[in-house]
């Protein structure tokens, strides 16, 4: 809660990346502005932020232009990029009051750390860099880890990363690997969901539902099987109410599986898409015990075409895909309504954790992730969730979680302990624990 005896201070947040799907920065600007700060955000506004920012008297955003789409070489086109983004962002920072001090995310390292820095030098402002992954092993993706442009940009991250004031970091394998490698102490600020990310209700699930079957025909309900009682005032594909004002789910529903991503290179969708030909299989050879699926996989980027082309092609039976994007309140709402998630990011540098899981794990929805290296610090195989490596993997889960659904008398166990251990998680919201892990850093200022 503010002190109405402290002084407004001036603070800068930045984000050279879109403002609006960058949910963690996003949430250090709101924490920001409900203490004693006065926050400038500069972004690329290319979605819709948060109400509380966009309607915060205490937050102003300052949107960055997006480089000219040019036909260019690609080493070219990344160079007059990078100088595009290092002018825009000086001019940004020369519009706004000096603030006490700089929040910039990494990545991207270039220009970000490096305008950053040289406006801390010179107007005696302090930098704090938010760690969230490397540039250089992202770089590395579509390259070679030894291309002399990773090399050069990893020797300007742990450069300009030293110069930083305070850091955060996402991961205590990431902790240790900003110590051991380049001399950086960061404190760890482990993502945790916001409270708009919470279970909701079966008549919440069934509003929701009706909302979306205006845009997403296979949200739509029909009662051609005869299933239904008839009283049933209303129907979705998952949900009925009756005219008593009763919902309930209607017998033989599709499970409802879901998956958010930003469509790039370090999550391989082609695992999710061979793991549902398998389950497809399945499917159809015993379909008495196995539902059909509807996986909504949501978010925006650049291989979203690329799959789509792939999704289009097949001609399951048992299982439909699609590709929506959801308003800011849907969101949170639809992953309350799930009954699995599925995480593919696999993290470029393996020391990064998928904020996806964390706003699933907040609703209750179990998660299957993608295995690597410091996955074991979010989810934990059998407690909270599942993890996978390949493709027959996560296949093998997904059969194993839907069989005889919704009720899978194997699992009742199980669920029962995932049930509590994602209880125990949603106890710890983000302004709790950033009150607890950013508020004595910033004191510190």
């Amino acid at each position: 809660m503010k002190n109405p005896n402290r002084k407004i201070e001036n603070a800068c947040v930045i984000v050279l990346g879109d403002i609006g799907r960058s949910p963690r920065m996003q949430y250090h600007v709101k924490s920001l502005s409900e203490t004693r700060f006065f926050v400038d955000v500069i972004g690329y506004v290319e979605s819709k932020p948060l109400d509380e920012l966009t309607c915060n008297p205490n937050v102003r955003i300052h949107p960055l232009y997006l480089f000219p789409e040019f036909n260019l070489p690609r080493l070219l086109k990344y160079i007059f990029k990078t100088i595009w983004q290092a002018l825009s962002l000086i001019i940004a920072l020369m519009s706004i009051k000096k603030p006490q001090f700089i929040l910039c995310q990494n990545p991207p390292a270039i220009p970000t750390l490096i305008v950053c820095y040289m406006y801390c030098f010179l107007f005696r402002s302090t930098m704090i860099v938010d760690w969230h992954n490397y540039t250089h092993t992202i770089l590395a993706i579509n390259t070679a880890p030894g291309h002399p442009i990773v090399k050069i940009t990893k020797s300007i991250e742990s450069y300009f990363g030293r110069k930083a004031a305070d850091n955060f970091c996402v991961t205590k394998a990431m902790q240790r690997d900003l110590l051991n490698n380049w001399n950086i102490r960061a404190n760890v600020l482990y993502d945790r969901p916001p409270t708009q990310f919470h279970p909701i209700t079966i008549a919440q699930k069934h509003e929701l539902f009706l909302k979306l079957s205006s845009t997403i025909k296979e949200f739509s309900g029909d009662d051609s099987n005869g299933h239904l009682e008839d009283d049933t005032q209303e129907i979705t594909a998952f949900t009925a109410k009756t005219t008593s004002g009763e919902i309930k789910y209607i017998p033989d529903r599709p499970a409802l599986v879901l998956s958010s991503t930003s469509w790039t290179e370090d999550e391989d969708f082609e695992i999710l898409i061979h793991a549902l030909d398998l389950y497809e299989q399945e499917a159809v050879n015993d379909a008495k015990h196995y539902p059909k699926l509807i996986c909504v996989i949501t978010g925006k980027g650049p291989l979203k075409e690329h799959y789509g082309r792939i999704i289009e092609l097949k001609s399951w039976t048992k299982v439909k895909v699609i590709t929506p994007w959801l308003e800011n309140t849907d969101y949170p709402k639809i992953l309350a309504a799930g009954d699995l998630g599925v995480c593919l990011h696999y993290s470029s540098s393996g020391l990064d954790l998928p904020m996806k899981v964390v706003d699933m794990f907040g609703c209750g929805l179990p998660v299957c992730a993608m295995d690597f290296n410091c996955i074991n610090e979010l989810v934990q195989h059998g407690q909270n969730g599942y993890v996978f490596k390949t493709h027959k993997e996560l296949s093998e889960l997904l059969c194993s979680w839907m069989y005889r659904f919704p009720s899978n008398p194997a699992l009742i166990n199980q669920k029962g302990i995932i049930e509590r251990n994602l209880k125990e998680f949603q106890q710890l919201r983000w302004s709790e624990n950033w009150k607890k892990e950013v508020e004595p850093v910033l004191e510190r200022l």
